[in-house]
């Protein structure tokens, strides 16, 4: 009778020390996840690491919250390029290099854009141009020609606060092109030093091949750059029409490639509708864009008072405010990238719309 009693009681022990092993081994997993996911130091916030490095090395500068967040959509776009490209390599695609190459050179354009490729901002350096006209702070374009379109078209009288609103980004976009047109120029004058250390023959082959492609891109760049210059030329003469199809500049300018290009009518008719709702994601990512600026603003103010319970709600609210806008960004930024794929194929498959 004692024997079974032995061992019973040997059986409990082994299950008690089992359970509190499990329960260690539970507790330190559960520990673990959520080191990863609750937002500390340890957090890796992208699948590639070289990504990684890119953005705490942006959280490490205290990027703005508003280029903070832009910058990880931007990422995030990178990522998803990336892994598909990975995938299609290990599916033996992709022998010639050339989508390598293509996400070789986002990624420079990525660095240069924030700053982060060891240059120095262009966009906080005085240009040696002559102005003929003064420009208040914040109405800088960094080029002659738009300072000049921008200043006639405020001084003309033909716009309404809300039109001078539109304008105004319509130009700021097209500054942002130029900017991004010199950061693809001076990565295809890099390229080409490279070319000229080139010893195999066949590698040159390769290296010439991305060179004609990437001038190829220059060529097309610089064209929507002219196109979009006439555009902000004639607005600032005429003014907005009434029967405008859209407000926001990278709708527009999508909408103008598409009516240049040889699509149906019907194809018209049916990405205009994909537009409109494109439009209204735009303005919703501007507005969540705007919120986030002045609740980092208001955490600012209530870190300088001290109340910790009324700083661990603000900082809560900004957080959450901050992650919203990232994902409306990569969202926003994906649906950009598909239909410029659409409209540079010349015509699209009608069961795509």
């Amino acid at each position: 009778m004692n024997i079974f009693v032995h061992r019973d009681m040997t059986s409990c022990c082994l299950l008690a020390v089992m359970c509190l092993g499990v329960g260690v081994m539970a507790g330190k997993y559960s520990r673990d996840m959520n080191e990863q996911n609750n937002g500390s130091e340890n957090t890796v916030e992208f699948r590639i690491a070289k990504l990684n490095q890119v953005w705490e090395k942006a959280v490490r500068m205290q990027f703005p919250p508003v280029r903070q967040a832009e910058l990880h959509s931007d990422l995030k776009i990178q990522e998803k390029d990336e892994l598909q490209w990975k995938k299609l390599k290990a599916e033996g695609m992709d022998e010639n290099g050339e989508r390598e190459a293509k996400l070789r050179r986002s990624f420079n354009v990525i660095l240069a854009k924030y700053g982060m490729d060891g240059k120095k901002d262009p966009r906080h350096l005085e240009s040696n141009n002559l102005k003929d006209h003064d420009i208040s702070e914040g109405d800088g374009f960094d080029d002659p020609r738009l300072d000049k379109l921008w200043n006639k078209a405020k001084t003309s009288g033909k716009f309404s606060e809300d039109e001078m609103a539109s304008l105004k980004r319509e130009f700021q976009h097209h500054k942002d092109k130029i900017r991004e047109y010199n950061i693809v120029m001076d990565t295809v004058s890099r390229t080409e030093e490279i070319q000229k250390n080139v010893i195999s023959p066949l590698e040159g082959e390769v290296k010439e091949h991305g060179l004609h492609q990437k001038h190829g891109d220059l060529k097309v760049k610089m064209r929507d750059l002219k196109q979009g210059f006439e555009r902000l030329r004639k607005l600032s003469h005429e003014g907005f029409s009434e029967d405008s199809e859209f407000k926001e500049p990278r709708v527009i300018e999508l909408w103008e490639s598409a009516r240049r290009s040889n699509l149906t009518e019907d194809e018209l008719d049916s990405l205009k509708e994909e537009l409109k709702h494109f439009e209204t994601k735009v303005e919703k990512h501007s507005h969540y864009q705007e919120q986030l600026e002045l609740s980092h603003q208001k955490l600012r103010h209530v870190e300088a008072l001290g109340d910790k319970d009324h700083i661990q709600r603000n900082q809560e609210k900004y957080n959450s405010l901050a992650e919203k806008t990232r994902e409306m960004g990569y969202k926003m930024k994906k649906h950009m990238q598909d239909l410029t794929s659409k409209i540079s194929r010349n015509g699209l498959n009608r069961n795509e719309l």
